[in-house]
């Protein structure tokens, strides 16, 4: 990957470390159009050229009934990249219950779920999302300071009802490296925008994250591996 040479090694390590792609796997990419996803897709499709790649891949969009139209751009650069792409349209609106109020969460567990429909009905055993180390970061610190308990999103899950796995390929990259490469490629500024957002919650566990860190990747580093460093005799 000539243009990410540190992002391709730290996806690399990743995969290594986790175990996160095998011969014979057949993997969905969750498409958002933003540069997290943008640059998974990217990552694969130089994984598709390399002499060993032994698995198959391919991009889908979850295109909500609210939410802004694929970028073209982005879409045309997947599809250079070598991927295949999709994009299904949802009615998440009309799924909303009475009483209750749409939020980036219904929505988010909505697009995930016809994820994880397609993967099941088209013979995919992994899904690949685009969460970062940030990501991961600000959910333990949401987890934590939220709802009392000491969790987050891990690099490898395998749901128990389904023969699918969920991988996260970008857990060791920050998200400012991510933007520093999507500016650089030219990709850089589609976020999903709509008039349901509340991410207040999330806003304020990545305020507490640059507190602790000052956006320094090293120390952001340390607070993952101390997630696979817990000292149980010293909690209560």
């Amino acid at each position: 990957m000539k243009n990410m040479p540190k992002i391709s090694s730290l996806i690399d390590k990743a995969v290594f470390d986790y175990e996160l792609i095998k011969n014979g796997d057949k993997i969905l990419i969750g498409a958002s159009g933003g540069k997290d996803s943008t640059a998974l897709i990217e990552y694969f499709g130089m994984r598709l050229k390399r002499p060993d790649c032994g698995f198959k891949v391919k991009a889908l969009n979850i295109q909500s009934d609210f939410a802004p139209p694929f970028p073209a751009e982005i879409r045309k650069y997947i599809e250079n990249s070598g991927v295949l792409f999709e994009s299904i349209n949802v009615d998440v609106l009309k799924r909303v219950k009475e009483n209750q109020k749409m939020s980036c969460w219904w929505c988010s567990t909505q697009r995930r779920t016809e994820l994880l429909n397609y993967a099941l009905a088209n013979g995919f055993n992994k899904i690949a999302l685009g969460h970062h180390l940030d990501d991961i970061l600000e959910t333990f610190l949401m987890n934590m300071t939220e709802k009392g308990n000491i969790s987050t999103m891990v690099p490898k899950m395998k749901y128990n009802k389904w023969p699918v796995e969920i991988i996260r390929p970008l857990c060791y990259i920050s998200e400012s490296r991510l933007v520093e490469h999507a500016k650089k490629c030219g990709y850089y500024g589609f976020t999903c925008t709509c008039n349901f957002q509340d991410n207040s919650t999330r806003k304020s566990a990545r305020e507490k994250l640059e507190f602790l860190t000052s956006g320094d990747e090293k120390i952001k580093q340390r607070m993952f591996n101390a997630l696979k460093n817990v000292q149980l005799e010293y909690l209560p």
